[in-house]
């Protein structure tokens, strides 16, 4: 295993732990390719709303006016003048959009795949700062940042200022975030300018140096989603970085950066292996495991997941195979010695239970045609005595004659 990695857990729960960091649950990964799986957000989680400001009626509205006035008062407008200029994205009332300043016509929106620049304002319902980027730049489209900016962006103008009210969904959902501090469950008001959008750089013409880094930054991105069980938006991110990799060059690239992409590009493969098993696309991360080994055909997270993926498809003489070259290559494995002893033990029972199945497929012998098969042996017995006598009296007679005929 590379340095600084933590292989922990058991064989059903490979995930991986950054170099220093505890887990209660790793993986066989690269460092820089690893991460470590958070805890099931439990079903009973606190989700108490604060205060509401005083709407001036004392009463209760429901959660589409509760979310209004909270977002009108960050902004200082009056909801009940303005509720009607809210566009609601999805129709579900958990991402909507409003229009503070107007941009410069419909013609200037961005499109997916271009680089964009906002300068971004976060806050939770009650008013309370998240964080402030005044450039933040991203791929439009490419998840690279919260769902709420990636589908609104793309609405804007350029030089539009709008207000954003973004359920816990699309923001930091049940697990929320420790950097920047958000708690679980979190709804959020975002205030976003756009400030630039430019086409993504031809990557043929792109600098190795400046690839492999964009390349790394998806990558690093994929591992965040999969670290929050987002592992649909991890594939993708996996999926972009691997196409990053992939394209052709029309500059000069050294033999040093060569393998500094292919070693990216395996990385990618085997990280996309990884969240492919946890969304039970078996073919998918057979796929993706056959591409690592062949490239590197001793890659032993490669071998380790390649096992996996035949076991759960039932091929398990394949699978003990793959697993028993796996520990090959690193015989000191915990995690390599479990995963083979419980597969090998599994192979066992199921041999077992074939031979059963097929002893009762064929049946025992009824006692029917067991007495039937004993009095056809008594009368074989029978006639073989009786011709046994008869060729011995035939004998005698024939003898008796010799005899007679020599006096």
């Amino acid at each position: 295993m590379a340095d600084g990695e933590i292989v922990t857990g058991s064989a059903d729960n490979l995930e991986v732990a950054p170099s220093g960091e505890k887990s209660g649950r790793a993986s066989l990964l690269d460092s820089g390719e690893d991460f470590t799986m958070l805890d099931d957000v439990e079903d009973d989680v606190d989700d108490d709303l604060p205060p509401l400001e005083d709407a001036g009626g004392g009463k209760k509205k429901d959660s589409a006016i509760k979310n209004t006035t909270k977002a009108d008062a960050v902004a200082d407008r009056t909801p009940t003048t303005e509720l009607e200029e809210w566009l609601d994205v999805f129709g579900n009332g958990q991402l909507r959009k409003k229009v503070v300043e107007a941009g410069a016509g419909p013609d200037s929106r961005p499109q997916r795949g271009q680089n964009v620049t906002v300068h971004l304002k976060t806050t939770l319902t009650d008013g309370t700062v998240v964080e402030e980027l005044p450039n933040l730049s991203f791929t439009l489209g490419d998840g690279d940042v919260l769902q709420v900016l990636d589908l609104t962006v793309q609405l804007m103008e350029m030089g539009e200022k709008a207000l954003i009210e973004a359920g816990a969904k699309y923001a930091y959902g049940a697990l929320g975030s420790s950097t920047p501090a958000v708690p679980p469950d979190s709804d959020l008001i975002l205030e976003v300018q756009l400030l630039s959008a430019d086409d993504a750089p031809d990557l043929e013409l792109m600098p190795p140096s400046e690839r492999i880094s964009l390349a790394n930054r998806k990558r690093e991105r994929g591992n965040i989603h999969y670290q929050r069980a987002d592992y649909a938006f991890a594939i993708n991110s996996y999926g972009i970085a691997l196409q990053i990799t992939e394209a052709t060059f029309r500059v000069d690239i050294s033999q040093q950066e060569e393998e500094e992409l292919l070693d990216m590009k395996v990385k990618c493969l085997n990280n996309m292996a990884a969240a492919q098993l946890k969304l039970d696309h078996y073919e998918a991360a057979l796929r993706s495991c056959v591409s690592v080994l062949e490239h590197q055909p001793d890659n032993v997270k490669a071998l380790f997941r390649k096992g996996k993926v035949l076991a759960l498809q039932g091929e398990f003489a394949e699978a003990i195979q793959t697993l028993k070259r796996a520990l090959k290559l690193e015989p000191s494995n915990k995690t390599i010695h479990a995963e083979l002893s419980k597969l090998v033990k599994k192979h066992s029972e199921q041999k077992g239970a074939e031979q059963a199945m097929y002893k009762k497929m064929l049946g025992n012998p009824t006692d029917a045609s067991v007495q039937k098969h004993r009095a056809k042996s008594s009368w074989s017995l029978s006639w073989k005595w009786l011709f046994g006598a008869t060729a011995v009296a035939i004998g005698g007679v024939a003898l008796s004659v010799v005899i007679a005929a020599r006096n």
